[in-house]
């Protein structure tokens, strides 16, 4: 028969398609090479290089080929640990970290072991929904808003979770913060809100806190220290090192979960085995920290602060809503003060609105709908990081920590980033 392949297709794949970030790196890539100038603002990747230590580290281990323990190199095991307790003042063992190849197959194991609901606040992170999906959980959203800073409030979980009239339920709540796709972080007294109510119910979560370190303050505060009971943290290489194409994640688990990371590496035995060898060996010395990585992401921390200023001075007074990120490299935008001009130019969805603005000015970002939010919402969310972090690295070191960055400096240095936000800017005037 013809259509074999779909009678045989697994019920919680159909309808899945590439991650949207993949999907419109590619079709930038496509559109450039067919002579159209693209501001590509939809794959989140660090244009940072990976630190200097880091890197020799990698060349000196490119002789190791050995298979190594399912868990992790036990020397990594350690310095994650030992990254977190300096870090994040949480007490964590070496035996309850576990090293996967990227953050994103350690969560899709760790829902495939853990049976319970998922609960997503919204707008979240384009893969922790269709993971969900595929394993086929059940997914709850909690949605969130611009007023809020697109940020979960502990009266909402709890109004959530009594709804339910399921204390002990087993769930697990992803929080992301620094966010992706805003950059919102959560003060210690909202994350104390979200701790109690956490405790009350039982609910485990994982704290996505990949860019925890790229907080512009380096003021990052982990769950953990709250709630270090029912917490894992998630963390990685590859947006506070720039080492995204490494695929080298962390988790982190409390004392007494050694059930759930024995779960998780039996199947990680039946999978990918073990992470490359000489990544993991290089990886210690960046969990280890030093002088030489602190100041790579005081300057890193120091260069997006400045962008994302910039940027969102430019949207607002093109009239699009924005909230000042606290970190990462992303801004959530809000067209919503538009709908009525852009309805009539035939713009009635976040699809629609990103389509027309790739198309009518070049620039591609990706629509609020592959964050969970609403399509009517009008929101979109937009990576900065199209420009030289190299060359952008080389000059902040030219100027003390101790002066911030001079206005000229993004013109100068991330001049294809400050094009592109002009470009949204003209195209919703053009309206």
């Amino acid at each position: 028969m013809k259509n074999n392949k779909h009678i045989s297709l697994n019920l919680n794949i159909r309808g899945i398609k590439q991650s949207p970030t993949l999907v419109i790196n590619e079709l930038s890539k496509k559109l450039k090479n067919n002579g159209k100038t693209i501001y590509s603002m939809g794959l989140g990747q660090s244009p940072f290089p990976v630190p200097v230590p880091v890197v020799e580290t990698l060349k000196m281990h490119a002789h190791e080929k050995d298979y190594l323990p399912v868990k992790g190199l036990k020397e990594l095991r350690e310095a994650v640990a030992y990254f977190h307790r300096q870090k994040d003042d949480v007490e964590i063992k070496s035996s309850n970290v576990i090293i996967g190849p990227g953050s994103k197959e350690l969560m899709f194991i760790l829902q495939m072991v853990f049976y319970g609901d998922v609960i997503l606040p919204t707008p979240c992170w384009v893969s922790y929904g269709p993971q969900a999906k595929i394993i086929g959980r059940n997914i709850q959203l909690i949605h969130t808003s611009f007023e809020n800073k697109w940020r979960i409030t502990g009266k909402q979980l709890n109004d959530f979770l009594l709804s339910e009239n399921d204390y002990y339920k087993p769930r697990l709540m992803i929080l992301n913060y620094p966010s992706n796709p805003d950059g919102g972080t959560y003060s210690a007294h909202e994350l104390q809100k979200i701790a109690k109510i956490a405790r009350k119910h039982e609910l485990i979560i994982l704290s996505d806190e990949i860019y925890g370190q790229l907080h512009f303050y380096g003021k990052h505060i982990s769950i953990a220290r709250y709630y270090p009971e029912g917490t894992i943290i998630s963390s990685g290489l590859s947006k506070w090192c720039g080492a995204g194409g490494w695929r080298l994640g962390t988790f982190a688990f409390p004392a007494g979960f050694e059930w759930l990371i024995d779960a998780m590496a039996a199947v990680a035995s039946e999978t990918y085995t073990s992470v490359c060898a000489p990544i993991q060996y290089a990886a210690v010395i960046a969990f280890r920290g030093g002088i030489l990585i602190e100041r790579y992401l005081w300057h890193v921390r120091r260069i997006l602060s400045h962008l994302a200023d910039r940027c969102t001075k430019i949207l607002r007074k093109a009239g699009i809503k924005v909230n000042s990120p606290d970190g990462a490299f992303y801004l959530f935008l809000d067209f919503s003060p538009l709908s009525e001009k852009l309805k009539k130019s035939g713009i009635t969805s976040s699809k629609i609105l990103c389509e027309r603005l790739l198309m009518e000015a070049g620039v591609a970002i990706l629509p609020g709908e592959d964050f969970l939010v609403s399509s009517e919402k009008l929101t979109a969310r937009l990576a900065y990081v199209n420009f030289d972090g190299s060359k952008a690295l080389s000059m902040s070191e030219t100027i003390p920590l101790s002066e911030n960055l001079p206005e000229d400096f993004s013109d100068n240095c991330c001049l294809s980033v400050i094009e592109g936000i002009k470009k949204i800017a003209d195209w919703t005037d053009s309206k």
